[in-house]
């Protein structure tokens, strides 16, 4: 008998003759269902396509327009800098370098797109390009040239400078700056009123619309996306120089 007063028989170890050891209770796991399976996977699929649109909305527009502003800054100090040279005398026909692709060659004024609006136009019609400003077909004429000066931009994403394009009207002033002139152009036909694919190739060609290879005037194209979201289409707008103001 033990101090409690209980009997102990032989070779039990304390232990209560007619009793079982206790096991440790073990808890029997589930897998997971193919129903929660696929609910996670549509809800992590969800969760990246929010954050895709968040960073095509508003991180590549806020990384665009620090763009915009260090092309514009630096195209105004190599101005300036070329302004305090002693200029050289040269024949207006003396032929211009090539373009550096990427690089900024004038810059874009939009009145009706408000006062504030100014973009750099860059060499070049490339995806990276077009995140740093406007882009400027490099086939076609350059500013006040004859012939047709064409340029892209974004309608949404990446800084998107042509957002309002297709408020444009007939009459519509398209100004575009470069070292040595400010040349203002006025829309014939606004983006709003003609859509092509993106495979037309014609609306960038001297005289847009004819066989006509000699151009005899100075025009421009403003080339945007038709549709909010990605799409092969196209909306283009025509116009043509009306002033030419050459800086001192």
């Amino acid at each position: 008998m033990d101090e409690f007063g209980r009997d102990e028989g032989p070779g039990d170890g304390g232990r209560q003759v007619g009793t079982k050891p206790r096991r440790a209770a073990t808890k029997r796991r589930r897998g997971m269902s193919p129903f929660t399976a696929i609910g996670l996977l549509l809800l992590i699929a969800g969760l990246a396509s929010l954050g895709w649109v968040a960073y095509q909305y508003f991180g590549t527009n806020a990384a665009a327009e620090q763009a915009f502003q260090e092309e514009k800054g630096q195209l105004r100090e190599e101005w300036n800098q070329e302004a305090e040279k002693k200029p050289e005398k040269k024949d207006d026909d003396t032929p211009k370098g090539k373009p550096i692709p990427g690089k900024a060659i004038a810059l874009l004024r939009i009145p009706a797109f408000g006062a504030d609006f100014e973009v750099p136009i860059l060499s070049g019609t490339d995806e990276h390009t077009l995140s740093r400003g406007i882009g400027h077909f490099t086939s076609t004429a350059g500013p006040g040239e004859l012939g047709n000066f064409a340029i892209a931009g974004h309608r949404v994403t990446h800084g998107q400078p042509f957002s309002k394009a297709m408020d444009l009207k007939v009459g519509d002033q398209i100004v575009v700056e470069t070292r040595d002139a400010i040349y203002t152009y006025v829309l014939d036909t606004p983006p709003r009123d003609l859509t092509v694919k993106n495979t037309e190739t014609w609306v960038i060609d001297p005289v847009p619309g004819t066989k006509e290879k000699k151009a005899s005037k100075a025009a421009l194209t403003l080339i945007t996306c038709e549709d909010l979201f990605h799409s092969p289409d196209r909306s283009v707008g025509f116009g043509h120089l009306v002033d030419t103001q050459k800086k001192s």
